[in-house]
């Protein structure tokens, strides 16, 4: 069986790469490295295959996909904020890649599609925890609105030419060898400065969290427990974090508890960010899978990798 990860040297790629080697399968990356690293997959030496291509060459896509089995779709813009200053970037990236990506299957006989989608295509949504059922979807964000129309391929894929699809909309995900979000920022503004903490918005914005490698296993379990057509679930946690204890947090890791925080106001840190955001996770849990890690538990558990990975402030 050979599994295609596009993105698999980025920050979930590469953990999900891990994952699914552990269970025996053979893997191709095929991936950019605008953002994913080869130090990600060092320790893998040549049991795996890496492709260096992009998405928006479709020639490329055709080739990597011959003798695929199944797609494990994670490539596009890794940062939200990219989106309000290059406007484009997110529709090229998220969702033409992902017309790409179907087609390039499409083409070679490939069936079986699992695309990382987001929790941002719930929008600001009035039904919090958010269940997959919820609608109708106005995501409020360039990088949403991709996840949204990327989805919608994917299921038009599925009822004109047989696909089967996992979609996979996941709350913010963080752990190791993650190389952007609120607490890579964070450690980073400690480096220019332990004596304050910029924070954006007001700290009062409050998400769901998960840690990378329960993420990882989380796609792979519900692959090999699901076998509808469309097999849509939230990926997440049962609780939620705010960026004010995410301070809190990175403070007592980094020891810098003496940083002084300072919010820049507002409801949101940036356009298009969603303030409060929680999802039900519900049906992830009834087909028997757990994270190991609650959303607090999975910021400390980040900001200590982090810490080891970028270094003391």
């Amino acid at each position: 069986m050979v599994t295609l990860v596009t993105g698999g040297a980025g920050f979930v790629g590469s953990h999900l790469v891990d994952c699914l080697i552990e269970t025996g399968q053979k893997v191709r990356i095929f991936d950019n490295f605008s953002s994913g690293r080869l130090s990600f997959l060092s320790h893998h030496g040549d049991s795996v295959e890496i492709i260096e291509g992009d998405l928006l060459d479709i020639d490329s896509v055709k080739n990597a996909m011959i003798e695929v089995d199944i797609v494990y779709h994670l490539a596009a813009n890794p940062d939200i904020r990219l989106g309000t200053e290059i406007t484009d970037t997110d529709l090229k990236q998220g969702t033409v890649a992902t017309y790409n990506v179907l087609e390039a299957m499409r083409v070679a006989g490939v069936s079986k599609i699992a695309f990382a989608s987001s929790s941002v295509v719930y929008g600001e949504a009035k039904i919090m925890p958010t269940p997959e059922n919820y609608g109708p979807l106005f995501p409020i964000s360039l990088y949403g609105a991709s996840k949204l129309g990327s989805e919608a391929l994917i299921t038009s894929w599925v009822g004109t030419f047989g696909l089967q699809a996992w979609i996979f909309r996941f709350a913010n995900i963080v752990g190791a060898r993650g190389t952007h979000g609120v607490i890579f920022d964070f450690i980073h503004k400690l480096h220019r400065d332990k004596s304050s903490l910029e924070v954006l918005g007001n700290g009062r914005q409050e998400k769901s969290y998960m840690e990378v490698i329960d993420c990882a296993k989380a796609m792979i379990h519900v692959v090999e427990n699901t076998s509808e057509q469309i097999n849509c679930y939230n990926l997440g946690t049962k609780d939620t974090c705010s960026v004010r204890r995410i301070a809190e947090i990175v403070l007592e890791e980094t020891k810098c508890e003496d940083a002084d925080i300072q919010y820049t106001g507002g409801d949101r840190g940036w356009a298009g960010d969603v303030p409060k955001s929680m999802l039900d996770p519900q049906r992830l849990f009834d087909i028997g899978f757990e994270p190991m890690y609650s959303s607090e538990d999975a910021i400390r558990h980040t900001a200590r990798c982090l810490v080891n990975e970028i270094g003391q402030p």
